[in-house]
């Protein structure tokens, strides 16, 4: 229900005749439409906090019994007292927003806070650990929590200083990808489409605070459902930015969609504000590379099991067979027949020495191959198919193929043929004739490639954990580049940091200039649907240790950039594989970089405001600085504390001592003083060197967020 149909709903409540004259207005406005975007303006989304503690005056729903799996009451209530000693965790609750106000009394432990967006957050930190390597860089940041509650905590450290954003956002699919208001957001929602829209709307506005206004970047992947709503969005939210797009193949298979064109690529939209060019580089993003070998790139040989859910044995005509390997060689010997879909596979007869692969996932299920039988034996014996990684003693190994289109290069002579493998397979390149050309609007890489750059890559980093669709490193590396390559103190902030896929890529963007540019990666601790009735059956909820432990940020995200970071799997293991295309290296030797994962918490203002929440607060103040170095958790004795990057001072009577050693420290660019005193506030800044930029606390924090709240 959007905000204007509650509110006729609420009069039509108290008088029947004009509610029904306003919703006749009301329908007759919504059915006009100017140039451009128009779109409801829904209710402001909500965000449950499992892990808060429920505080006297705060909003909580009450929550389903544990073990039931029903969708709990969305009813709102404020919690007017705690229990004493006698009811001890119990609260008394009072009913909001209903027209007779209802009083009960409730389990503490039964109960959620809740945050609605047009309320003032006022937003801490926690560390949940490190991984550090490079005293000399920055760190990376990872924070767990409400995306947009996020952004609003980056307005007080970041405002004006993010030089790139690049986001892959929900494509609202329909398939549960994504939640408003504590719901998932079905396909068949009427109201699918200006849910994200508004979802959307809220997100870009806070994060066009962030970019700097006169050079910077936004970017944003989304496919069809989407892209042309979130053109217009875009239009509107940043009138004064250049806004491109590109479209990249992420998978030359494609999509299977009976009776539809296969879906093989992405969109990007581009927007770049004030001065910001493309920078460009050795490819152009389509052709394939005509010079030298030290700049030719090899060709792409694809999985050739279908992988779409819908590709599973009987869904296509003659795509279900064997293909016979040779135990010794591990080289194809054979192509076998196509096998009728009522015919045991294990019934089918196998050479001598050899052994049959089929089109089986992991778990056994019996899929596709990607072609008949005919013309992947053509094909084979052309030398465009290959058995890849064969391991003798476990008998298995991955079926690989040239697609059609690299096939067609090969023969129009736009790839070479440089020689043949043992088994007969085409050792090929793409060879390009130009240096540095004008990148194209429509790229067709390799390397961008979802599954080889994406799947593949992290479940070598974090084996046996799953994550939907995972975009390759690479193809956020190359759009990256465009923009940052000359900037190697880049801020990069990606504000649906999914599996973490920007900070790997920005990780290698500084390992081939050894840069110092630093990612602030930005997700919630989501547990997928299916996962969630698993663990409620269980008696578990949100906020236990047992539920929060298979959340997207603890079991994905913050696992995936340690490995990277380390060259180390979460068993300890040295990671199999090398990285592939610009910068070759095997994944085991990990990155210079450091990084570190924090939990959002949500502030008393009375607590701040008395220096009570620093422990909270300093790793704000530490990001404002920087994310260099050390931080300031406490204050000693003498009032004050100075790190590498900011001073700190509590007690302004140390004042002098505390300029002292300020002064003599070339690397500080901030300190933060506290007192509510504004003329000792600048009698203190004026002592400070003109370099070193002072900030009252907490006064800054705290307007700050009553301001940004929307």
């Amino acid at each position: 229900m959007s905000r204007l149909t509650e509110l006729v709903s609420q009069i039509k409540s108290k008088d029947s005749q004009l509610g029904i004259e306003l919703e006749k207005e009301f329908k007759a406005l919504s059915s006009r439409r100017q140039f451009g975007l128009n779109f409801e303006r829904h209710r402001p989304e909500s965000v449950e906090l499992p892990n808060r503690v429920v505080r006297k005056s705060d909003k909580v729903r009450v929550l389903p019994q544990r073990g039931s799996t029903m969708k709990g009451d969305q009813q709102l209530w404020k919690v007017k007292e705690l229990g004493g000693a006698k009811n001890k965790g119990m609260a008394i609750l009072e009913s909001i927003g209903e027209k007779e106000i209802e009083i009960k009394e409730v389990i503490v432990d039964d109960l959620v806070v809740i945050a609605e967006f047009q309320d003032y957050i006022y937003p801490g930190l926690v560390s949940t650990g490190k991984v550090e390597k490079n005293p000399e860089k920055p760190f990376h940041t990872v924070i767990n929590g409400e995306n947009y509650h996020v952004l609003k905590a980056l307005t007080f450290t970041h405002k004006g200083k993010i030089d790139a954003i690049y986001i892959d956002p929900p494509y609202n699919t329909g398939a549960k990808d994504w939640k408003y208001n504590n719901d998932y957001v079905e396909s068949e929602d009427n109201y699918r489409h200006s849910k994200w829209l508004a979802f959307m709307e809220r997100r870009l506005k806070i994060a066009k605070k962030l970019l700097i206004p006169d050079q910077s970047v936004l970017i944003i992947s989304i496919d069809e459902k989407e892209v042309h709503r979130l053109g217009l969005l875009i239009e509107q939210t940043f009138p004064e930015g250049v806004i491109q797009m590109a479209t990249s193949v992420i998978s030359a298979k494609g999509a299977f969609r009976p009776g539809k064109f296969s879906r093989v690529e992405e969109h990007l939209f581009i927007v770049t504000l004030g001065s910001v060019a493309i920078t460009p580089w050795e490819r152009n993003m389509l052709d394939p590379i005509k010079n030298d070998d030290n700049k030719a790139t090899k060709v792409e040989w694809l999985g050739l099991r279908r992988r779409e859910p819908t590709s599973t044995r009987g869904a296509r005509p003659n795509q279900f067979y064997p293909i016979f390997v040779n135990i010794e060689s591990g080289n194809i010997s054979a192509i076998g027949d196509a096998v009728e879909d009522d015919v045991d596979r294990e019934t089918v007869q196998i050479p001598d020495g050899s052994i049959a692969i089929w089109p089986l996932k992991p778990d056994g299920t019996e899929m596709l191959w990607g072609l008949t039988p005919k013309v992947l034996e053509g094909n084979w014996k052309k030398g465009f198919v290959r058995i890849n990684n064969w391991k003798k003693d476990t008998l298995s190994g991955n079926v690989q193929y040239l697609p059609s289109g690299t096939i067609d290069q090969i023969k129009n002579g736009e790839i070479v043929i440089k020689g043949h493998a043992k088994d007969n397979s085409v050792l090929a390149i793409k060879v390009t004739e130009e240096s540095n050309p004008p990148p194209k609007r429509v790229w067709n890489l390799p390397s961008h490639n979802a599954e080889t750059g994406g799947t593949n890559i992290l479940s070598a980093l974090i084996p046996g954990r799953r994550f939907p669709f995972p975009k390759s490193v690479y193809a956020i590396e190359d759009v990256l580049r465009f923009f940052i390559k000359d900037n190697e103190n880049a801020i990069v902030l990606d504000f649906f940091a999914g599996s973490g896929t920007t900070a790997h890529a920005v990780m290698r963007l500084n390992r081939q200039d050894d840069g110092k540019r630093q990612t602030i990666s930005i997700t919630n601790n989501e547990v997928s649907a299916d996962e969630q009735k698993k663990l409620r059956v269980k008696e578990l909820r949100p906020g236990d240790d047992n539920w929060e432990k298979w959340g997207i940020c603890d079991h994905i995200t913050k696992p995936r950039i340690k490995a990277a970071i380390t060259g180390k799997t979460p068993e300890g293991n040295s990671i199999e594989g090398d990285y592939k295309f610009t910068d070759e290296f095997p994944m085991s030797t990990g990155f210079d970089e450091n990084a570190e994962f924090f939990t959002l918490t949500y502030e008393s203002p009375i607590a701040i405001n008395h220096n009570l929440a620093l422990k909270h607060i300093a790793p704000l103040l530490w990001m404002r600085a920087g994310s260099i170095g050390s931080r300031i958790e406490e204050v000693s004795k003498n009032g004050w504390g100075v790190v590498e990057a900011y001073g700190l001072l509590v007690d302004l009577d140390k004042s002098s001592d505390f300029v002292e050693v300020v002064r003599k420290m070339d690397s500080l660019k901030m300190t933060y003083i506290v007192t509510n005193d504004d003329r000792r506030f600048q009698s203190v800044a004026r002592q400070l060197p003109q370099t070193v930029e002072p900030i009252r606390l907490y006064e800054s924090y705290l307007k700050n967020f009553q301001f940004t709240a929307e």
